[in-house]
C-alpha cells in the first residue's frame, strides 16, 4: 500500500460509521499489540477462535487485510500497521473519558458558608474528620463577612440569597427563621469571659467574682453581626453594675480578641462554643460560673430543593454528630 492510501485508510478508518464495532476493534489492538491470537484472547479472556472470528469480520467489514497469516505468527499489513497507533490513541482516550466521567461522579464539590470566627474556632479544629470520613467531596469554605447580617446592611439569609451566591450549605448564628430552607440546630451559644490561666493567678489583681472585671483590662470582639455578645448585656445579666463597658481594647475580630486574652492582656468574652477547644487545651480558663445564653443558637441551613443532596447531607450529619 502506497503512502497516499496509508493516509486514506487512516481517513477511512475514522470516517466509518457509528456502527462499527468496538469490540472488533479492541481484539485488534490487542493481537496487533501482541501480533498473535492466543496471548490476545489470554488478555480478553476469550478463546483464540473468537479472536479470529473478531479479525476476519472486522477485515470483511473494511475490506481490507490487517494480518498476514504466517507459519511462526502474525505480521501486520501496511494498513494494519498505518491504523494501529490511532486505534491506541483512541482507547487511551476512551479509558481517560470514562475515568473522568466516573471521577466526576464520585467527586462532589460543596460549598459551605460561615462566619470567619466559626470557621476558624470551631470548623478547622474539626475538619480533618469531615475529609478523612468523605474524601469524595470537594469543600470550599467561604469564611467571609460579607453575607454578615449588620447594623447597616441587612442582608436576609434565605433561599434566594443561598441560590444567587452559589452556597449549598450555611452555618449560621440567628434566630432559625430562614424562607425557603432546612433550617437544623446545631448548637445553642452561650457566652462567657474567657482569660489566659496566668490572668487568673495574679495575686495583685484578683478575678474571683465578675466585680473584679472592673479592674481589668476588657477586650472586645467588634465584628459586625446582629446578636453579637456585649460586655454592657453580660454585666446586666450577671446582675453588675457601675463597671465601664465601653473601656479596653476593640478587635474586629473573634480570633484577634481571644489571642489576646490566650497572651494574658485582658479578659475576652466569647460565645464559649468557639473558645471550648482553648479552653479544654488550658490556653483559657472561665474565671466565673456565670454563663449567659443567647437568644440565637448556631443552625445549619440548606435550601429545601438540595436539602437532600448526599454532600448536603453528609455536612449536616457530621456537624450535628460533632456537638452530641
Amino acid at each position: 500500500m502506497s503512502i497516499g492510501s496509508t493516509f486514506q485508510y487512516r481517513e477511512y478508518l475514522f470516517s466509518v460509521p457509528t456502527h462499527l464495532p468496538l469490540n472488533a476493534l479492541r481484539v485488534f489492538e490487542a493481537a496487533a499489540r501482541h501480533l498473535s491470537f492466543r496471548q490476545a484472547a489470554e488478555e480478553l479472556n476469550v478463546t483464540p477462535a473468537a479472536v479470529s472470528q473478531q479479525i476476519k469480520s472486522l477485515e470483511d467489514l473494511l475490506d481490507v487485510k490487517l494480518f498476514h497469516r504466517l507459519h511462526r505468527g502474525l505480521a501486520l499489513t501496511e494498513a494494519g500497521q498505518a491504523g494501529l497507533d490511532p486505534l491506541r490513541d483512541g482507547f487511551a482516550q476512551l479509558q481517560e473519558g470514562v475515568r473522568l466521567l466516573r471521577g466526576a461522579e464520585d467527586r462532589s464539590g460543596l460549598n459551605v458558608w460561615m462566619a470567619p470566627s466559626f470557621a476558624s474556632r470551631w470548623l478547622l479544629p474539626r475538619l480533618d474528620s469531615f475529609i478523612e470520613a468523605h474524601p469524595h467531596i470537594e469543600l470550599w469554605i467561604n469564611a467571609s463577612e460579607e453575607l454578615i447580617d449588620s447594623e447597616s446592611s441587612r442582608l436576609d439569609f434565605n433561599e434566594e440569597l443561598m441560590l444567587a451566591e452559589g452556597i449549598d450549605v450555611g452555618v449560621r448564628f440567628g434566630r432559625g427563621h430562614y424562607p425557603g430552607c432546612r433550617v437544623d440546630k446545631l448548637m445553642q451559644a452561650d457566652v462567657t469571659p474567657v482569660c489566659s490561666p496566668r490572668l487568673l493567678a495574679r495575686t495583685d489583681k484578683p478575678l474571683d467574682k465578675p466585680e473584679d472585671l472592673a479592674h481589668h483590662v476588657l477586650l472586645h470582639d467588634g465584628t459586625p453581626y446582629e446578636g453579637r455578645p456585649g460586655w454592657d448585656s453580660w454585666f446586666d445579666a450577671a446582675g453588675v453594675t457601675g463597671v465601664d463597658t465601653q473601656r479596653g481594647v476593640h478587635f474586629n475580630s473573634l480570633q484577634l480578641a481571644l489571642a489576646a486574652a490566650s497572651d494574658g492582656q485582658g479578659v475576652a468574652l466569647s460565645i464559649r462554643q468557639l473558645a471550648e477547644d482553648d479552653i479544654e487545651a488550658g490556653l483559657l480558663v472561665m474565671p466565673f460560673d456565670e454563663v449567659v445564653e443567647t437568644e440565637r443558637s448556631y443552625y445549619i441551613i440548606s435550601r429545601e430543593d438540595t436539602a437532600n443532596k448526599p454532600p448536603v447531607v453528609a455536612f449536616r450529619e457530621w456537624a450535628l454528630d460533632c456537638v452530641t
